[in-house]
């Protein structure tokens, strides 16, 4: 199938492809060409650090099993640069906890191996969408809130029973969603067009990975908050209730 282009407001954009099998690594680089981005490479992670502070690009596709380190400690050390450009995590591993370990080092997604290209271009697609989607209002907004959780999209700060939170950009956006309209039910189609601004049918268990890392995070102290209801969806309660809404 051939590569669909990102569209002419993404064409400026550059992308930092860290991946030290040369196949895939060949095969990410053409099809970016091919869409319009601008390509730098990188084959460990030493190299990955250092181009992604030398030409600042706008996402990082990262590979996770690097030679010298893992992707998810590029990641951590990059954060803790100051560096928040946004990156998509190329990864063999399925397991959930692997997967958790990625998002809460300040991934914005992943995309298991073996992958099809056309799903790449896809998410660096969305994830570009959203990083630019900064909202400016003339007006201050007022923080979200329900119980004792408090959400300040102007300064991104969230607080649980007074106590600060800190969260990925991602982690945010899910949170500040379900947080739009409390008690109410969200599907996972809802929440990966809102959060993800995916055009396409993603994976949803992507959804289920961040909602548990979110719960990890803000369901600390009692009472439990981010329910789950079984087969539909997540929603913000105090607690179970007739719907089949229950802390999971």
């Amino acid at each position: 199938m051939p590569a669909m282009p990102p569209g002419p407001s993404l064409t400026r954009h550059t992308v930092l492809v860290v991946e030290d099998d040369p196949g895939i690594r060949t095969l990410v680089t053409s099809a970016l060409h091919a869409a319009g981005y601008t390509v730098a490479t990188a084959e460990t992670g030493q190299e990955a650090m250092f181009e992604a502070g030398r030409r600042r690009p706008d996402l990082i596709v990262l590979d996770v099993g690097l030679p010298d380190t893992d992707g998810f400690a590029v990641t951590r050390h990059l954060r803790a640069e100051g560096v928040y450009t946004p990156v998509l995590f190329l990864t063999a591993r399925t397991d959930i906890e692997d997967r958790i370990i990625g998002l809460s080092a300040g991934g914005d997604d992943y995309v298991t191996k073996p992958f099809h290209i056309q799903e790449v271009l896809l998410r660096i697609r969305a994830i570009l969408r959203r990083s630019e989607m900064s909202p400016v209002n003339e007006a201050r907004r007022a923080p979200l809130r329900y119980a004792d959780l408090v959400l300040d999209e102007e300064t991104h700060e969230v607080r649980r029973a007074g106590l600060p939170i800190r969260l990925s950009p991602t982690e945010f956006r899910l949170l500040a969603c379900l947080l739009t309209q409390p008690e109410r039910v969200w599907d996972k189609k809802e929440i990966l067009s809102r959060v993800w601004h995916y055009d396409f049918a993603g994976d949803a268990r992507i959804v289920d990975t961040y909602v548990r890392n979110l719960r990890r995070k803000i369901d600390r102290v009692p009472p439990q908050l981010i329910q789950t209801v079984r087969g539909v969806g997540y929603c913000l309660r105090t607690g179970r209730d007739e719907s089949g809404a229950e802390a999971l």
